[in-house]
């Protein structure tokens, strides 16, 4: 049996690590927001990319908020998994998605149109995301 003391501090360290996840979540999706609403300022390659590589952070950031107990591995996994399915969910073309597209919400949460290359910018933002989350230093102290 787990003395209550314990409990309580894992508890707290949980909501502590879940705090710190979505100031994660709300840091990248403003610089996602702003990677697209300052496309024409910034850098070619920025412009391109980088927006779906932070949504990827932002989902990667979003799952360990909800699953902070679970191990770092398995937001990856799942992150990845969401990511993959709204990019095939692009090859869907009905009326009722393709209205839900052209709403900016929409747009953001779903895409647009299928691309591969969307993939690879996935994979990289999740990892990116992943490998922060394993050098931050408030980890050491769990």
């Amino acid at each position: 049996m787990i003395p209550m003391s314990t409990c309580n501090k894992r508890s707290a360290c949980r909501w502590r690590d879940r705090g710190a996840y979505i100031v994660a979540v709300l840091v990248v999706m403003v610089l996602g927001l702003g990677s697209r609403a300052f496309a024409d300022v910034l850098p070619d390659f920025v412009a391109e990319h980088f927006g779906d590589a932070l949504w990827a952070c932002m989902i990667y950031f979003g799952f360990r908020t909800c699953y902070a107990h679970k191990k770092i591995s398995f937001s990856l996994w799942c992150s990845l998994a969401f990511c993959f399915a709204i990019e095939a969910s692009q090859l869907y073309q009905a009326d009722w998605i393709n209205y839900l597209r052209g709403t900016t919400l929409g747009a953001l949460v779903l895409g647009k149109g299928f691309l591969t290359a969307d993939l690879v910018r996935y994979t990289v933002g999740a990892a990116v995301a992943f490998l922060l989350d394993l050098a931050w230093p408030w980890r050491k102290s769990l």
